[in-house]
């Protein structure tokens, strides 16, 4: 449905065949790879790197921090402690989603994308350097509160980069483009492990003669996090206007095809609209109700949002007890301080490099052959599975280890290569101009509160029936899971294929059941 379809009261709109290049779109729509495709990959996908490594990094530093100001528990922190400070930016990645992909719609894309950057810097920042009162809060206190901010920001990265990237991309290429950018969450994830592994080599010395060592070594992890946003936030605050939200939204086919020659790097197209643009002031909160307002288009939401939630709830379920199952597989320390970390950072390299970059590296090359429903169809199937086996052969597989790790490798890869990747994808393209940055930030915020169910639910669920520590009821979570991953399979459905298609094909598609449904009403 376009922008003009929905509200008849805008007299002086020009018709949707007026506004549809015929004029800028058509030579974005028939671009090649060229610098500007490439900037838009290095805009966005720095980003997400970022925000990989800022958020999977907590695991590698909360152990140091048990060595470091928990010596009196054990050298570990209180499992109330270690919950908040691991998912207090999950907290803020939520609250992120919803406010940015609020106003990119209401206020535009390029007045606020970079913004969001800025305070992932911030939060970097403010983590590396948190200190402590002589009374009052302490350093986990610090860096507890400036990982909610450092989370809000890479909230406000999901429906920024995806929206502008979607729009920036012709239709051939559209799903590939948004998957390399999210795929390099996988290597922000792999880059974290080998940071953390340099660092641990650099001050090994250090670290076995002076356990308090390991306070410069956290904090340089952690910092490192900010040089890649740093170098990148320029070319996020110079980014032109999204010609479609130019066009679509603002009504301005003028700025919307200056726009495209700016990427182009050519001269600018002349309209070839002669129809004069009443310009109105626009209603964000009103065009978002009206559209939704339709059930036909309410569906999708749910499917993109119920998707992602789910597949978040198993997803960081397996991450969070990432741990027992890399000590399932041999990588335990030798029990000194250094030993511990080092294999604890080789384990988490290992998985990243067997499961994760892979899985999402195939989604990128297959993404325009297969489609999106059918990956994610595949993806939820396959994890459904592995969930069974994992679940019903759990201690028997644990004295399998070569079988433990393929399951195990397999189950990441599947989750990548599969919805992990497409959750992402899909709301960033069918949805109208008008409301897709809001409905991609509802889409992220559901699946981020599936990740905050796991982090504060089901990190404790494990312990049910057995000594802390012991995962004693890991099995049937992981039985739990895989009927979680089955649910996902079937809010699939609601899910419409976007593959080959233009935006704006997606969107005058999306009109037409709408009409259809109102008109059999």
């Amino acid at each position: 449905m376009s922008n003009i379809d929905y509200d008849r009261s805008q007299v002086g709109k020009p018709t949707p065949e007026e506004i549809k290049p015929k004029d800028g779109l058509a030579e974005l729509e028939e671009q090649s790879w060229n610098w500007f495709t490439i900037r838009t990959l290095i805009t966005s996908g720095t980003g997400f790197f970022t925000d990989a490594y800022d958020v999977f990094i907590i695991n590698l530093v909360v152990p140091m921090l048990g060595y470091i100001y928990f010596k009196q528990n054990g050298n570990k922190l209180p499992s109330g402690t270690e919950g908040s400070l691991k998912g207090m930016s999950s907290f803020g990645t939520l609250v992120g989603q919803l406010v940015f992909g609020y106003l990119g719609d209401a206020v535009g894309r390029k007045r606020i994308y970079g913004l969001e950057l800025m305070i992932i810097i911030l939060g970097t920042l403010c983590c590396a350097m948190s200190g402590s009162n002589v009374k009052g809060s302490s350093v986990i206190q610090y860096l507890t509160f400036w990982r909610f901010v450092l989370g809000f920001g890479i909230g406000g990265d999901y429906p920024m980069s995806a929206t502008v990237t979607s729009e920036w991309a012709a239709a051939g290429r559209r799903g590939q483009l948004m998957s390399i950018i999210f795929s390099m969450q996988g290597i922000g994830n792999l880059m974290a492990s080998v940071v953390t592994m340099i660092v641990l080599a650099c001050f090994k010395s250090a670290i076995e003669s002076d356990v308090d060592n390991l306070d410069i070594v956290w904090r340089i992890c952690v910092g490192v996090g900010c040089i890649p946003a740093v170098s990148t936030v320029y070319l996020r605050l110079t980014m032109p206007e999204s010609p479609r939200y130019a066009l679509d939204v603002e009504n301005d086919v003028e700025k919307a095809n200056q726009a495209v020659a700016q990427a182009m790097d050519s001269k600018a197209i002349e309209s070839t609209s002669s129809a004069v643009v009443a310009k109105t002031k626009r209603n964000h909160n009103r065009d978002f109700i009206e559209y939704f307002s339709q059930w036909e288009n309410l569906k999708v939401l749910i499917g993109t949002s119920v998707t992602w939630f789910l597949l978040d709830v198993a997803f960081y379920g397996v991450s969070l007890n990432q741990s027992y199952v890399l000590n399932a597989m041999g990588f335990v320390g030798d029990g000194t301080v250094y030993d511990n970390l080092w294999k604890t950072t080789l384990g988490n390299l290992l998985v990243s490099v067997l499961g994760f970059v892979p899985g999402y590296w195939f989604t990128v090359f297959l993404i325009e052959r297969m489609g999106r429903r059918r990956i994610q169809f595949m993806g939820f199937g396959m994890v459904t599975i592995l969930f069974v086996i994992l679940s019903a052969a759990f201690h028997q597989l644990k004295n399998i280890v070569p079988l433990f790790v393929a399951l195990f490798t397999l189950l990441q890869f599947f989750f990548n290569f599969g919805p992990n990747t497409t959750t992402f994808v899909v709301p960033g393209e069918v949805f109208p101009t008008r409301v897709r940055a809001t409905a991609h930030g509802i889409s992220a915020a559901s699946g981020k509160l599936g990740a905050i169910i796991a982090t504060f639910g089901f990190n404790s669920l494990v312990e049910v029936g057995g000594p802390v520590g012991q995962h004693a009821f890991l099995p049937q979570v992981l039985g739990i899971f895989a009927a979680m991953m089955g649910l996902g399979f079937l809010f699939t459905f609601l899910v419409p294929e976007t593959m080959g298609m233009s935006l704006e094909e997606i969107e005058e598609r999306g009109a037409k059941r709408a009409n259809w449904q109102a008109d059999s009403e």
